[in-house]
């Protein structure tokens, strides 16, 4: 890439995980909204139940997590957590049709697998007891190698999910000790072969962007997971947000790569695995050429929910449980607490544990497709949207910031090439298709510092 365009596109902006940002969200959203919400998913798409468990308790924090989490506590305030999400998924059940069906179970966290196997295997047992599955619905499990021994790799292989993640980060021992993240208990090799063997999906995420990673280093932990072939290779790029989590100023401290290095990490990576024969998928995601998820890429497709990238078969509306989860409606969001004794004590009395949440106007739901559509398929066809959404192309574009000065600009620099049917981001600019997302944003102010930036 060159300089000048790392330097002008490597801007705040958001990540588009949801649209409108959860920056968003407001208090004026509340409990019984939320359940009027819910209560109108039923009659609404996508059809499919999709389920988010968030475990918000870890053994030891990394300095680089965004994400809400905190350190494992007493064993009395963690069953009283867990209490609650057995409580607060009995309180949703019964407003969702029974008819309608499971298509994703995930667990995020913090770190799923702090709670023993049977705890796993139970809330799973709770949704599946009462609803029927789509065929090969995706019940997946973020893992922390770092504390989970042979018996518990085991256990967990017969507690009902078919697809692993596990969370490495980096093959590097030097960055993980300066990530303050700790190195998988067992040879990585022996957990791969377990899984493979009960014919569990696997997936190695990684992060880029870490104090003393170098395009050489990094290759050699991509190297190293291209030899072991999981299924799905995630490069996460490092979101320095140090205002959201104040333990990422010590990565700063360390001395975190500059653009041009991230930029050169990133490339470095993916490079050897499309080598490899691995299919890059969406902003990060790797898989190999027999995957649905690049089966649905290739006829454009390609889905994401807050459960990440997935096809329009597997995706449903997302309900999701325990602290600051955010549940992904049809025409709503809804966030969860993120106060563990709020979040207990709400539910204790029969509330709905929401904080704030947002109710999506007609024009937002379209800037939604439009951005959903470009930031999983890095194309857009406006007739194609129009016909889905039952306007004419003219009408979804009035309803978007759509601005031809900014996508002349673009594809001035090569970003994008594009006519008045189409836009498609270029090949080796998709690392910027969060910046042309931003411009058909008519919320997004510009350079907000409040985002992460793009690179």
């Amino acid at each position: 890439m060159k300089q000048e365009l790392l330097n002008k596109y490597s801007v705040p902006v958001p990540r588009y995980t949801s649209y409108p940002p959860a920056n968003f969200f407001n208090e004026g959203f509340d409990a019984l909204s939320y359940q009027d919400a819910i209560i109108a998913s039923n009659g609404q798409e996508p059809e499919h139940i999709s389920i988010y468990i968030h475990i918000p308790f870890c053994f030891q924090m990394c300095y680089y997590c965004g994400c809400n989490a905190q350190l494992y506590q007493k064993p009395a305030v963690t069953q009283s957590y867990i209490d609650a999400l057995k409580k607060e998924i009995k309180m949703v059940l019964p407003l969702l049709d029974r008819s309608r069906k499971i298509s994703q179970i995930h667990y995020g966290g913090g770190t799923p697998t702090s709670q023993p196997v049977p705890v796993l295997k139970e809330l799973n047992g709770m949704f599946l007891s009462e609803f029927d599955c789509i065929e090969n619905p995706e019940i997946a499990i973020e893992c922390h190698p770092g504390y989970m021994n042979a018996a518990y790799w085991d256990e967990l292989t017969d507690a009902g999910f078919n697809r692993i993640s596990i969370g490495i980060q980096d093959f590097d021992e030097e960055v993980l000790r300066t990530s303050n993240r700790k190195h998988s208990r067992l040879p990585i090799e022996e957990i791969i072969s377990m899984l493979r063997s009960k014919g569990i999906a696997v997936n190695m995420d990684f992060i880029y962007g870490l104090p003393k990673q170098t395009p050489e280093s990094f290759a050699r932990t991509i190297g190293k997971a291209i030899a072991l072939k999981p299924d799905r290779v995630v490069t996460f790029s490092y979101a320095h947000v140090p205002w959201v989590n104040p333990l990422q100023m010590k990565l700063e401290e360390a001395g975190l790569p500059t653009v041009e290095v991230k930029s050169e990490i990133f490339r470095s990576a993916k490079h050897l695995l499309t080598n490899e024969g691995y299919k890059a998928i969406g902003l990060d995601h790797f898989v190999l050429p027999g995957d649905e998820l690049y089966k649905a890429s290739q006829s454009k497709a390609l889905h994401r929910n807050f459960q990440g990238y997935c096809t329009r078969r597997t995706t449903g509306q997302v309900y999701a449980f325990g602290i600051t989860g955010i549940s992904q409606l049809a025409t709503a969001y809804s966030q969860n607490t993120k106060d563990l004794e709020t979040y207990i004590s709400l539910i204790e009395k029969g509330e709905f544990p929401v904080t704030k949440g947002y109710t999506l106007n007609r024009e937002e739901q379209i800037t939604r497709t439009v951005i959903s559509e470009l930031m999983c398929n890095y194309t857009i066809d406006w007739n194609d949207i129009a016909d889905n959404l039952h306007l004419s192309a003219d009408e979804v574009k009035s309803a978007i910031n759509y601005n031809k000065e900014a996508l002349d600009d673009f594809a001035k620099d090569g970003i994008i090439e594009y006519d008045d049917n189409h836009i498609a981001i270029m090949p080796d600019a998709t690392p910027f298709v969060r910046n042309v997302a931003a411009s058909f944003d008519r919320l997004y102010k510009g350079n907000e510092s409040r985002y992460s930036k793009s690179i």
